[in-house]
């Protein structure tokens, strides 16, 4: 597979050094040059600080989702990899402040071992924390077995909301809640049209026929919940808006934010069209779309395919959701 790496270097190092450098306005590397990008103008000290992370390979996310009212640090893994726990521990006592940490990544084995290695580590030296894990694929588990399920693109509602809260000047316990409460309203499912791969491997994570697709294919290559053949836009969105719909079992009149979101090789070409048929269906059920985003926020290298997420807004959360922020690949407007 041809890729633009240079062999035998670190490509997780590299790629950061870029991204820190082209918005070097925004951001800084760990004091030591490792692998975590922090915001420069971080929240105040009284403030409580929300640090998110996972293993690399799925750009934008985590990095991408630093910036003015969203995260004030990402700590980045090998490719598909967890970071460790001492580099988790070494960024945040690179921030200055005592309001407390708040982590915010998906649940895989691997980050929720080293984010809990990590806490015991940092609360030893006196710094106060709390994670939420995010879960919002609701093909890789039943709804009641929900803390077995894996976190995609879901991942950005959470932290969009728990940025807020922490510029609100919550306390810990009030960020932790709503930040809760968002990922327990958030809900996604996506589907792989091609594989995507992993840097140094000379095969993709998995295969597909020319003509299959995988509904419900984790981020990683993890199998779906069906094989089948290749279909209309039109029609793979009917399917992933059933699957969503028996999951989340709206009201009519109820409000959601869509989250349309490109794993890799899918064009914004492709993914209008499905964004449209998506918003077609949430309407004719009588449901209110408060915001819509198209983009390729949490991708998994060229994947081809896309997953759908939807928030579940009420008041409270709307407050936060409609709060600006701002990185260079997300940003939203005041809308309060």
């Amino acid at each position: 597979m041809k890729k633009i790496y240079n062999p035998g270097e670190n490509i997780v190092l590299q790629q950061l050094e870029g991204f820190v450098d082209a918005y070097s306005s925004l951001y800084a590397p760990l004091r030591d040059g490792r692998t975590s990008v922090v915001l420069k103008n971080h929240r105040s000290g009284d403030k409580v600080r929300l640090i998110v992370g996972g293993g690399s390979g799925h750009e934008p996310l985590f990095p991408g989702l630093v910036g003015y009212g969203l995260a004030d640090a990402a700590v980045c893994g090998n490719v598909f990899a967890a970071p460790n726990p001492q580099l988790i521990y070494d960024t945040v006592m690179d921030l200055p402040g005592s309001a407390g940490v708040l982590f915010v990544y998906g649940n895989y084995a691997g980050d929720n071992l080293n984010f809990d290695v990590a806490e015991e580590m940092l609360e030893d030296a006196g710094v106060a924390c709390a994670h939420v894990r995010v879960w919002d694929d609701c093909a890789s588990a039943p709804r009641d077995g929900i803390q077995d399920r894996r976190g995609i693109a879901g991942d950005v509602f959470v932290i969009k909301i728990a940025g807020a809260a922490c510029d609100a000047g919550l306390p810990m316990e009030e960020v932790l809640r709503i930040t809760e409460k968002a990922r327990d309203r958030t809900a996604s499912i996506g589907l792989a049209t091609s594989p995507g791969s992993i840097p140094g491997l000379d095969r993709p994570t998995f295969e597909l026929g020319e003509t299959e697709i995988e509904y419900g294919m984790g981020l990683h290559g993890e199998p779906g919940i069906e094989r089948t053949v290749m279909q209309s836009a039109d029609a793979l969105t009917e399917r992933l808006y059933r699957e969503l719909k028996a999951e989340v079992r709206p009201l009519p009149g109820e409000r959601f934010s869509v989250l349309v979101n490109g794993l890799g090789s899918t064009t914004l070409l492709e993914l209008n069209i499905v964004y449209r048929k998506f918003a077609q269906l949430v309407r004719g059920d009588g449901l209110t779309i408060h915001d819509g985003c198209i983009d390729r926020i949490c991708t998994c290298q060229e994947m081809g395919g896309f997953s759908v997420s939807l928030l579940r807004l009420d008041d409270e959360l709307l407050k936060y959701y409609d709060a600006p922020c701002y990185s260079p690949y997300y940003a939203k407007e005041d809308r309060r």
